[in-house]
């Protein structure tokens, strides 16, 4: 009765790993896939959502705002407190003239990076993007203050001098020009 019972158990024990060495069956991952269709990570970088950035980035470049900020927004939707993916969404509505998307983006990265010089120059410009001048000479001054050799802000600086000599006008005051 003792061997009947042991050769039982060993002949099962064989059936059940011999599962183990088919083609079909064998070669399953965690996930219940094959084991060759699960992507190597390897040689990702460490935030997995780069693309969307550097995407957002070539948009912003080329003057496509809009698809500059729905990128950056994708990247926000992974990772909420991103300094990058703020830093470009919020520049984007500037862009498009959505200040208050672009003071919820501010609001949200000041914390993080209130004082670099990033933050002064983009929040600068968005300033003298509204017309607030008073604002914009405060916070480029403390960018040029954190760092005088950056040419960035440098521009921006020169930019803004040269803005203030033009007159505001109200919408419709060149018509007949």
């Amino acid at each position: 009765m003792r061997t009947i019972s042991s050769t039982l158990l060993a002949c099962l024990a064989a059936v059940a790993l011999s599962g183990c060495t088919e083609e079909g069956f064998g070669n399953l991952s965690a996930f219940g896939d094959n084991a060759s269709t699960i992507a190597d990570t390897a040689s990702l970088d460490y935030y997995p959502d780069d693309e969307l950035i550097v995407a957002s980035k070539v948009q912003f470049k080329n003057g496509h705002f809009g698809k500059a900020g729905a990128y950056a927004r994708k990247a926000l939707e992974v990772a909420p407190s991103d300094p990058q993916a703020l830093l470009l969404y919020a520049a984007a509505q500037d862009r498009l003239r959505r200040f208050d998307e672009a003071d919820k983006a501010y609001r949200k990265l000041q914390p993080v990076i209130g004082n670099r010089i990033e933050f002064h120059n983009n929040y600068g410009y968005s300033m003298m993007l509204r017309g607030n001048l008073v604002a914009a000479r405060k916070h480029f001054i403390a960018a040029y203050e954190i760092d005088p050799s950056n040419a960035t802000v440098a521009n921006n600086l020169e930019l803004l001098r040269n803005s203030t000599g033009y007159p505001r006008r109200a919408s419709g005051d060149l018509q007949g020009i």
